[in-house]
C-alpha cells in the first residue's frame, strides 16, 4: 500500500499547502483573494467529481492500472503548475493533479477494507486517517519552510519528487485486488454526476465574490440541486449505479459518513482560514507561519494514529463525541484571536482544535465502512471520499465568503484588524460544523451487524 499512501498523502497535502502561499501567489500572479482561491476549490472540484466514478473504474481497470495512471496524472499536474507563466496555467495543473487524488483516495479504503482482518481493521484504518488528516495539518508548515528560501513554484516540484517515489513502488509492489467486472456504463448518470456536483461547488466558490444573492450563483446552485436530485433518483433505480447510494439505508453508515464530512469541513475551512491570518492579521512572515502550524500537525498526525486503535477497544461513540467537545473549544478559542495575540495562545488554539478533529475522524469513517458487507465496503468508501470532497470544497468556498463579509463589515483603516475581523466570521462557520459534528456524534449507536440491514429498500 505504500505508493497508494504516498499518492494520498501528497493529493491531501495539496488540499491547504497552497493557503500558506495564498498571499505571495496573489503578488506572483496578479489576481485577487476570490479569483485565488479557485487553486484550492478547483483542485477538489475535480476530485469531486472524479471520485464517483472510481468504484466504476475499479470495475472496468485493475489496482495496479488505476493507480499508476492516477499516479502520472499527478505528476503531469505538478509539473504544469511548477512551470505555469500566469495563473490560468496553474489552475489548469492543479486540476490534472485533482484526477489522480480523486482515483487514488478510495481505492485506498477499499484496499485495506479487503486485505486486513475484522481484528486488525481500526488500526489499518487509523494509517489511512492519518495520512487523510496529517497531510492537510502539516502541508502549511512544509510549505512555509519551503516558501522560506524558495519560490512559489517548489510547493509543485516537491509533489512531484514525493510521487515519482510512490510510483516506483507503486511499479515493483502493488498487487490487483479486485475481480474485473466490466458493467455496462451509463453515460446519463457520468454526465449528471459531473454537472451537478460541480454546478454545486462552482456556485458556491462564485458567491464569495458575486455575492449569494447574484443570478449566476442562485443559478448555478439550483442547477446543480436539480441535477443532483434527477442523479440519485437514477441511481437508485439503475440495475447496476455508478454509485450504490441504497448503502444510506444503513444508520450506522449514514450516520458515521455525515459525521466524517462535518469533521472535513471543520478542518479545511479552519486550515484555510488559519495561515492567512497568521500572515495577514499578525503580520507575521510566511516561514515564522510554518512553525506555528508545527505544534497542532504534529498532534494531529498522533492523534490520528491512536483513533485508530481507540475504534478497536471503545467503538466510536465515546471518541467521537469527545473529539466534537474539545472541537469546539478549539474553534470557539480561534473566535477570540486578536492581531496581537500572544503566539503561545494561537498556538494552543490551534492545538487543541487539532486534538479533536481526528479524534472524531477515524472511528467514525472505521464505524461507517464496518458496517457494510465486503463488495459495498467499495461503494461506501467511493461515496464517503466524494461527498467530503464536495463538503471540503463548500466549506473552503463558504469560510471565503465569510472572510469578505467580515472584512466589509469592519469599520476603520487597519488592515490587520479588518482581516481578523474577516477571520472571526470565518471561524463561527468553523464552530457551527463542530456543534452539528457534536448533535450528529450524539446519535452513533453501535454497529449492528451488516446482515440485519435490508441495502435492497
Amino acid at each position: 500500500m505504500a505508493g497508494m499512501l504516498m499518492g494520498a498523502f501528497v493529493g491531501m497535502l495539496s488540499e491547504t499547502s497552497l493557503n500558506i502561499a495564498l498571499p505571495k501567489l496573489e503578488v506572483a500572479l496578479g489576481v485577487g483573494t476570490s479569483t485565488l482561491q479557485w487553486l484550492v476549490t478547483g483542485y477538489m472540484l475535480v476530485i469531486g467529481i472524479v471520485l464517483p466514478f472510481s468504484s466504476l473504474i475499479s470495475k472496468w481497470f485493475t489496482t495496479r492500472q488505476t493507480i499508476i495512471f492516477a499516479l502520472c496524472a499527478f505528476i503531469l499536474g505538478a509539473v504544469i503548475s511548477a512551470l505555469a507563466p500566469n495563473f490560468a496555467i496553474v489552475l489548469t495543473g492543479r486540476m490534472i493533479q485533482g484526477i489522480g487524488t480523486g482515483l487514488i483516495l478510495p481505492l485506498m479504503f477499499t484496499v485495506a477494507m479487503q486485505i486486513f482482518p475484522p481484528h486488525k481493521l481500526g488500526a489499518a484504518m487509523g494509517v489511512n486517517a492519518l495520512v487523510i488528516m496529517f497531510a492537510p495539518a502539516i502541508g502549511p508548515t512544509l510549505t512555509g519552510l519551503l516558501l522560506a528560501k524558495l519560490s512559489w513554484r517548489w510547493i509543485f516540484w516537491a509533489f512531484a519528487i514525493i510521487l515519482v517515489i510512490a510510483l516506483v513502488f507503486a511499479a515493483l509492489h502493488l498487487k490487483n485486488i479486485a475481480e474485473l467486472t466490466r458493467p455496462k456504463v451509463d453515460f446519463l448518470s457520468l454526465v449528471s454526476s459531473a454537472v451537478g456536483f460541480g454546478a454545486l461547488v462552482m456556485g458556491a466558490s462564485f458567491a464569495s465574490e458575486n455575492g449569494w444573492g447574484s443570478p449566476l450563483v442562485l443559478g448555478l446552485l439550483i442547477l446543480g440541486l436539480v441535477v443532483l436530485v434527477f442523479y440519485v433518483h437514477r441511481q437508485l433505480h439503475l440495475e447496476h449505479p455508478i454509485l450504490n447510494l441504497k448503502v444510506f439505508a444503513n444508520p450506522s453508515f449514514r450516520i458515521g459518513a455525515l459525521i466524517v464530512m462535518v469533521d472535513f469541513g471543520v478542518i479545511l475551512s479552519a486550515m484555510y482560514l488559519f495561515p492567512q491570518y497568521i500572515q495577514n492579521g499578525m503580520g507575521l512572515p510566511v516561514a515564522m507561519t510554518g512553525i506555528i502550524m508545527l505544534p497542532g500537525g504534529v498532534v494531529n498526525a498522533i492523534v490520528s494514529a491512536i483513533s485508530g486503535r481507540m475504534y478497536d477497544n471503545f467503538g466510536a461513540q465515546i471518541p467521537a463525541r469527545v473529539g466534537f467537545v474539545i472541537a469546539i473549544i478549539g474553534a470557539v478559542m480561534l473566535i477570540m484571536v486578536q492581531p496581537d495575540s500572544s503566539i503561545a495562545y494561537v498556538i494552543a488554539a490551534h492545538i487543541i482544535l487539532m486534538i479533536g478533529c481526528p479524534l472524531a475522524m477515524s472511528p467514525s469513517q472505521t464505524h461507517a465502512l464496518n458496517a457494510l458487507r465486503g463488495p459495498q465496503s467499495a461503494d461506501g468508501s467511493t461515496i464517503m471520499n466524494t461527498l467530503q470532497q464536495i463538503v471540503g470544497a463548500i466549506a473552503t468556498a463558504l469560510a471565503t465568503s465569510c472572510l469578505v463579509l467580515g472584512q466589509s463589515a469592519y469599520d476603520g483603516g487597519n488592515k490587520q484588524a479588518a482581516f481578523t475581523n474577516g477571520v472571526h466570521y470565518g471561524f463561527y462557520f468553523t464552530l457551527v460544523l463542530t456543534i452539528i459534528g457534536l448533535i450528529l456524534a450524539l446519535m452513533l449507536k453501535r454497529n449492528k451487524p451488516s446482515s440485519d440491514v435490508n441495502f435492497d429498500k
